[in-house]
This record gives C-alpha cells, structure tokens and sequence, in this order.
C-alpha cells in the first residue's frame, strides 16, 4: 500500500456525532486586564536610536523633568542615572555599595533591568547611560519606548519604568523610592 493510500485510509474512520450542544455562560460582571503591557501609546523608536560605531548603540531618552537620563542597549539591558553627575544614584532605599562589573564594590548610580535576571542597582560607567553626542529627546509623560526586547515609560505620578519583554521583569523608581515591577501607563 502506499503512503497516500494508508494516509487516506487512515481518515476513512467514521465520524461520530453526541447530538450534545455546548451551553453558552455568561462571564463574571469584570472583565480581566490582559497582563501584557500596552501598545497604544508607543513612540517611534527609530526617533531615540543613536549608532556611533559598531559597538555602541542604544535607544536613548531623558525624563520631562531633566533629572534622569536612560537608555535601552540593544538585546542587552535598559537602565537610568541621575543626570547630576553625583556619582550616586539618588534613589530613597539604594544600597551604600553594589558588586561592578569588575568585582569590586562601587557606589550604584544606576538602577537596571537586563534581558534576563532580576532588575537591581549598579554601578555603570555614565558613558554608557549618556547619548554619545547630539541633544536627548525627552520621553514624555505616558508615551511607551518599546524596542530591542525592552519598554520604558515615564509617568508624572510614579516615575520611570522599564520592563525586560523576555522575563517580564522591571521596576518603576523616582527619587523617593523603586519598585521591583514595571507599571504600564494609564
């Protein structure tokens, strides 16, 4: 016998019918929100793209208020620093000292989020943050930069927040405080 033919055959089985009909129920009063993050109040991305060489790269934006400089490194993490030059990161709750990427203690001036791993604090050389050259766009309020595998929003109310599209992790900080979440935009 053939591959066609036993193919066939093997869907010559009979068709049976319960004669039962699904009963349609209503749902619950509220609908749920939906846990992914929202699209409606995007920024085109290629706006805050700044390329200067083969290795440096990035989706660079500035809070409304000035105070906070970010950027979103390609497929690799997205994270902000004061724009002070304290060497600090500003942040109510901020540990005195983190582990660099070297293995020595440093001050945090910057909190971020990687595309894999929780979000935390960390020291990280400011020529990293800050856009190479040119002026910053600023984010506004309730706008969403969504690119290379990672979101942002700046919110008058909360702050800054950022968010890993692989793991769903991110935080939402000001000066006052963080937390470990990324919040959406109303």
């Amino acid at each position: 016998m053939s591959l066609a033919a036993s193919a066939l055959s093997a869907c010559a089985n009979p068709i049976v019918t319960t004669n039962e009909t699904a009963q349609q129920t209503a749902s619950g009063g509220t609908a749920t929100m939906s846990a992914r993050p929202s699209n409606d109040k995007l920024v085109n991305a290629f706006d805050y793209y700044l390329r200067t060489d083969d290795v440096h790269a990035g989706y660079y934006f500035t809070s409304p208020s000035g105070s906070w400089r970010c950027v979103i490194v390609p497929r690799s993490w997205a994270g902000c620093q004061s724009t002070a030059g304290t060497g600090r990161i500003g942040v109510t709750g901020a540990p005195q000292s983190v582990t660099d990427d070297t293995g020595q203690s440093a001050a945090p001036n910057t909190i971020v989020v990687r595309t894999l791993g929780d979000p935390q604090f960390a020291a990280v050389p400011a020529d990293e943050v800050k856009q190479p050259s040119g002026t910053t766009k600023t984010l506004p309020f309730n706008k969403i930069l969504a690119a290379a595998g990672f979101r942002c929003n700046t919110q008058q109310e909360v702050g800054i927040s950022c968010l890993s599209e692989q793991t769903g992790n991110g935080f939402t900080f000001s000066n006052t405080g963080v937390s470990w979440q990324y919040t959406d935009v109303p």
